[in-house]
């Protein structure tokens, strides 16, 4: 086996040994299936490894598919199980995320490495223990506060650029990163350009290692898959971002900047006055339709504005995505729904009452193109007359593409998001007014 030596990785023997039958057969004879087929480092692509030096944090950097996560779980498994004093910090977007995927998933701590070594998740503690003691507890960038107090030696960050307040979620994280002669994070996340991203890659490179991939690096993904992301989405802006894995920067000329709306996020929103649903329909049906656009924006008895959910739904039928515009309203006890009537006329407004008969309706019809409708609604951004309560990413990612005098450049073929968010907040702080009433959310 001295052919076997000068690797340094596994995977680097895995690639030259694809081509050599015998020295894969002499490979398999030497270890067992089961070994090989628990040893992470022999499948990995050596992105997916820790990089060596003294770094304290690694950003993983990647295009949707390319094994972040499995890289995240197999660095957080490796280090449980070499030191039963460790506690580690896992912190998904939400908490149903960080559960979901960095524990339950395929790819999640429950299901990789051997049955026997897997921790014991206690589910009503948010707590993961290794049979050494080690331990791993479930946090969310949607709740900064959990994070302060806790210490802890490591820490596993997902998808940190869908992360509801990054800033403060990062920053009470990093001061409880203290146990330990070198506490590190990793950072496993598809590229969005939000300030606190944009600041880690300014770190000094002693500090931070950046590893970048794309979704076209995994072996493992399906040839169909790939084809028909590239016939999607290649070439395009969201392409390089998803797929790619790369980091666009701010829109030239964009009407809302990722700082703007960095700026205009909240955690508490003050009693609400109104409610208003602001809708634009498709114009037609289908998986490949365009989405239907359901944004609540409420109004503060401050006299500002709170996007309060983004529950935008694609590829539904009429009567789908009419029902998903009731329940959002009943929901939030809206007292308006403000939906465009160009695509359809009265034939939408029938639509939504064969839901719900006494739902209130106001139709408005669209004399000017988007990005029009869009910049007094912008203004008010400027002058914080309207905040989002915490993070809407692809209505965000939206927003951050539509561009003075220019066409759209943001994801997806129209601002379906986008434009419901501006009826929505021209009825409210632009337009007419009804009879106020006191809600609470």
């Amino acid at each position: 086996m001295n052919a076997l030596s000068g690797s340094t990785h596994w995977s680097d023997f895995r690639q030259v040994a694809a081509g050599d039958a015998r020295l894969m057969e002499a490979w398999q004879q030497h270890f067992s299936h089961r070994e090989l087929f628990d040893c992470w480092e022999f499948w990995a692509d050596k992105r997916q490894l820790p990089p060596t030096g003294t770094w304290r944090n690694w950003l993983l950097m990647a295009g949707r598919g390319f094994g972040k996560t499995r890289a995240g779980a197999e660095w957080v498994r490796g280090l449980a199980e070499q030191d039963g004093s460790l506690k580690i910090a896992l912190v998904g977007a939400t908490m149903a995320e960080t559960r979901a995927v960095m524990v339950e998933g395929p790819s999640g701590l429950l299901n990789i490495g051997r049955p026997a070594d897997r921790p014991r998740f206690e589910s009503s503690r948010g707590r993961l223990r290794w049979r050494n003691g080690a331990e791993a507890y479930l946090y969310s960038g949607e709740n900064p506060n959990r994070l302060r107090g806790p210490e802890h030696h490591y820490a596993w960050c997902d998808e940190l650029a869908k992360w509801a307040y990054p800033q403060d979620s990062w920053d009470n994280l990093q001061l409880g990163l203290r146990l330990g002669k070198r506490p590190r994070a990793l950072v496993t996340t598809t590229p969005r350009p939000i300030p606190l991203l944009r600041a880690l890659l300014d770190t000094p490179p002693d500090d931070l290692v950046v590893t970048r991939g794309r979704t076209f690096d995994n072996a493992m993904l399906p040839d169909t898959f790939l084809a028909a992301m590239t016939a999607s989405y290649g070439g395009t802006r969201l392409g390089r971002q998803e797929l790619e894995g790369e980091l666009i920067a701010e829109v030239e000329g964009a009407l809302w900047s990722r700082t703007l709306i960095e700026s205009c996020r909240v955690s508490d929103i003050p009693m609400l006055r109104r409610v208003v649903i602001g809708v634009d329909p498709p114009a037609g049906t289908g998986a490949d339709a365009d989405a239907c656009g359901i944004v609540a924006v409420g109004l503060g008895n401050d006299g500002n504005g709170y996007v309060l959910e983004d529950a935008t739904v694609q590829g539904c039928s009429p009567e789908a995505w009419a029902a998903a515009v009731v329940a959002v309203a009943r929901r939030k006890g809206a007292d308006r729904v403000v939906v465009e009537t160009n695509n359809g006329g009265a034939m939408v407004e029938s639509v939504l009452r064969a839901v719900e008969a006494g739902l209130p309706i106001r139709r408005v019809h669209a004399s000017r193109g988007k990005i029009a409708r869009a910049e007094p609604v912008a203004a008010l951004y400027e002058r914080k007359r309207v905040f989002h309560l915490g993070a809407l990413a692809d209505l965000e990612d939206q927003l951050a593409g539509m561009i003075l005098g220019g066409d759209y450049g943001g994801p997806g073929r129209s601002p379906d998001r986008a434009d419901a968010l501006v009826w929505a907040v021209t009825e409210l702080l632009l337009g007419g007014q009804c009879e106020p009433r006191v809600r609470m959310i």
